[in-house]
């Protein structure tokens, strides 16, 4: 037993320096069982489809369901017959990776979808099972896809959208297996932690989630929070005169573009023209809130850029993901940059409303029993989905050999030399009738490329976030003969690039060619987002090349890159071939990963408090809702009044009336805590004046602010029970001033792109009072 588990050290530490390098899982026992898989899969063929759904519903009332062999041999079964599609090897191993509760790396085009629906159909025997998908339109397709499989295994599916009704949602969630944003599930469970009756919930069971793409969304977006709000009157005059005031202002004379362009910050002659526009001096003591309101107005104005950090569509401000150059479907920036945004757009404001439930992307998966997930690029985020979620991640190699062609960067001294240079490349290719696919950083740049490309007489489609709608047929397209695809980072994720595009007869013909031709015009700050488009070229043994084109004065280069950074010696051109400046473009790349990770670490530890505070109402709330806690707390607090009343109208419903009560203070006392919690965090950094750790002195003040809460919602619900005339069982709370909101919504907290406000606002003092420009004259 000792040697074996040496052995099985021993291929792992082989097979993480050879076959799979960087994987943490050993491979080797799940290979062992692909005869085992093909020899009751024979078995299985002999079945009736009836006798292959009672193999099925015989596996899942085994005492232990989790049998591989089984598992796999049953979904490889159902998928030839289903789909006229017999599941590969590496199909079976990735299976098996998710069955083991790890995440899978898999390359495009290797069949994930399929290998997660064998997986999810061997997990439904232990409860719901929840596929967690990137958007509606893959939640729908997969869903519809896998359904005919599913029901071979006798097993029931339903998909989740946007435009889902409250029944809909609910009957989707009853299936055995459900495909879902992680967006729309998330929502759904803030909705349902506010319900007065469990009859109005459509969760179950948080059982077992498979995520697909796992690194976007466990890493890119764990720390992301989802909030449901609710309904108030929103103040539109002050961040619209205050935007017209700052629309006057001058660059490098009003105000100063610093740190890299993440801070923006007023000039003696700006802070003199604002404060006489306003007629307000803006440091006086009752005037935090209008100088805060001018500070949001000048990041609006002088950093954020309509078509790289949002559009304007539908009289609406669109926030753009910045991972995937995509519209981000409700999300809002904090701090009330999304009303001087849309101030600034000259639109009418959307309202933040009243904070009613929020939980980051990260809290929220972690509510499932069981984790786990597959990407095309699991192993550069490995030790971080290690140290978040406890997974480890195993590299499965493709069905066919990859001989995609990666060729080194092509960097120039400028942005114009860069850009000239692909365009030549892209003419050239196009020439040949070679298909191109250009993964651009912005919905401007992708729109500036194609102007351009037009001139010089090629015919492009444009991928961005203005039409992301059209995506999934634009991208299957991409491989068509003579296409140019222009692109805004990583688009259709979900969807195959097959080469010769939906004409099966012009494959041959584009292989010829040698295949698709990705171009990145620029780094991203993650060497994953930029595999990630390399990784649209290449499929299934498939010719393709990529390149990335990089420029000096590229906004990773200036913000991240090494100083000094070296030069090197341009051609004619502007072309470079120095390996220090290469050197020197990857180590930028290496620190803004460094800086991302830090922010997600710093952003957990702040949200795991709060996400405790989170469960320990939740688990109050329950109590109230589900339970008699609320009469009896009544009944103790107030026994005169209590006993009378239940006498009068009955103890069932006094009970009613009682829960009613103290879930409306339940919900009122968290709101407000929410809000507490928000203004304590947006502040805490400035301790770090006084010597303190800003963590610290946030926990020494929630944690306190907390066990007082649960206190208090006791407090309101007795005192407001002891003010309430209630005259009969039909007692309704909005009778008494109890009013709920009206309206409720969801939406995404974009990550302040700039830090917290208050952090925005102090690096500016500083820098203004070091300057001595901020100075004023008593």
């Amino acid at each position: 037993m000792f040697g074996m588990g040496l052995v099985s050290k021993f291929n792992a530490w082989r097979r993480k320096l050879q076959e799979q390098p960087g994987t943490t899982i050993d491979l080797e026992p799940m290979r062992a069982l692909l005869p085992e898989i093909e020899e009751r899969e024979a078995e299985l063929s002999e079945l009736t489809d009836d006798e292959l759904r009672a193999a099925a519903k015989a596996l899942h009332q085994r005492e232990d369901p989790k049998d591989f062999v089984e598992a796999c041999a049953l979904g490889r079964e159902a998928a030839k017959r289903a789909l006229d599609e017999r599941p590969y090897d590496v199909q079976l191993l990735g299976a098996q990776v998710l069955l083991a509760g790890h995440v899978v790396e898999m390359a495009t085009g290797e069949g994930k979808t399929l290998t997660a629906a064998i997986a999810a159909a061997g997990y439904a025997a232990m409860g719901p099972v929840h596929v967690i998908t990137v958007n509606d339109y893959l939640a729908r397709r997969d869903a519809e896809w896998m359904r005919p499989v599913y029901e071979l295994l006798d097993l029931t599916v339903g998909w989740v959208n946007e435009s889902s009704t409250a029944e809909e949602r609910r009957a989707a969630y009853a299936k055995d297996i459900t495909y879902v944003s992680v967006s729309e599930a998330g929502f759904d469970l803030l909705r349902d932690s506010i319900v007065t009756d469990t009859a109005d919930r459509v969760h179950r069971e948080f059982a077992t989630v498979i995520v697909d793409e796992a690194d976007s969304i466990l890493i890119d977006e764990a720390r992301v929070p989802l909030v449901l709000a609710g309904s108030t009157i929103a103040e539109e005059d002050q961040p619209t005169a205050i935007a017209e005031i700052v629309s006057g202002l001058h660059r490098d004379r009003d105000y100063e573009v610093v740190d890299e362009g993440r801070t923006a910050h007023l000039t003696t002659r700006g802070l003199a023209k604002v404060e006489s526009a306003l007629d307000v001096d803006l440091y006086a003591e009752d005037n935090v809130d209008m100088l805060t309101a001018v500070n949001l107005a000048l990041h609006a104005e002088a950093l954020l850029v309509r078509d790289v950090d949002y559009i304007v569509r539908d009289e609406r401000v669109e926030l753009i993901d910045e991972f995937r150059g995509r519209v981000a479907q409700r999300r809002r920036w904090p701090d009330g940059l999304q009303a001087a945004v849309e101030a600034k757009e000259k639109i009418r404001s959307s309202g933040g409303g009243t904070v009613l439930q929020t939980i980051t992307v990260q809290a929220f998966l972690t509510q499932y029993k069981r984790i786990c997930g597959m990407t095309g690029t699991a192993m550069p985020v490995g030790d971080q989905l290690r140290e978040f979620y406890k997974l480890e991640v195993a590299v499965i190699p493709p069905h066919l050999p990859n001989i995609r062609k990666d060729w080194p960067d092509r960097v120039y001294a400028s942005a114009e030399e860069r850009d000239i240079a692909v365009v030549a490349e892209i003419v050239a290719m196009h020439n040949t009738g070679r298909p191109v696919l250009i993964g651009t950083l912005s919905v401007a740049e992708s729109e500036r490329l194609a102007a351009t490309l037009a001139e010089e007489g090629v015919e492009c489609v444009v991928l961005n976030a203005k039409n992301d709608e059209a995506e999934a047929g634009i991208v299957a397209e991409a491989g068509a003969f003579s296409a140019v695809t222009v692109s805004t980072q990583m688009t259709g994720r979900g969807v195959d690039i097959r080469l010769g595009g939906s004409d099966e007869k012009e494959r041959e013909r584009v292989a010829e060619l040698g295949g698709l031709f990705v171009i990145g015009t620029a780094r991203n700050d993650s060497r994953r987002i930029d595999d990630q488009l390399r990784g649209r070229a290449g499929r299934q043994g498939d010719p393709g090349e990529s390149m990335f084109f990089v420029s000096l004065e590229d906004e990773l280069i200036e913000r991240y890159g090494p100083e000094p950074m070296p030069m090197g010696q341009a051609d004619a051109e502007g072309a470079i071939e120095d390996e220090d400046v290469r050197w020197a473009i990857g180590s930028a790349q290496r620190v803004a990963e460094t800086v991302n990770l830090e922010i997600h670490r710093n952003t957990w530890r702040y949200n795991y408090l709060l996400d405790q505070h989170r469960q320990l109402h939740a688990k109050r709330r329950e109590e109230l809702l589900t339970t008699d806690a609320a009469g009896e707390l009544l009944a103790e607090r107030s026994p005169d009044k209590y006993n009378e009343l239940a006498e009068e109208l009955g103890e069932e419903a006094l009970l009613r009336i009682a829960r009613t009560i103290a879930l409306f203070h339940a919900d009122q006392a968290w709101s407000e805590h929410l809000a507490d919690m928000s203004e304590l965090r947006e502040g805490i950094h400035l301790r770090v004046l006084g010597s303190q750790d800003p963590l610290d002195e946030f926990h020494r003040e929630a944690i306190p602010a907390f066990r007082g809460l649960l206190a208090e919602i006791d407090n309101r619900t007795v005192a407001e029970f002891e003010e309430q005339e209630i005259t009969g069982p039909d007692w309704e709370p909005a009778d008494a001033g109890l009013v709920r909101p009206s309206a409720t919504w969801t939406y995404v907290v974009s990550d302040n792109p700039f830090g917290s406000e208050m952090e925005r606002f102090f690096a500016g003092m500083v820098k203004l009072f070091r300057s001595g420009k901020g100075v004023k004259k008593s």
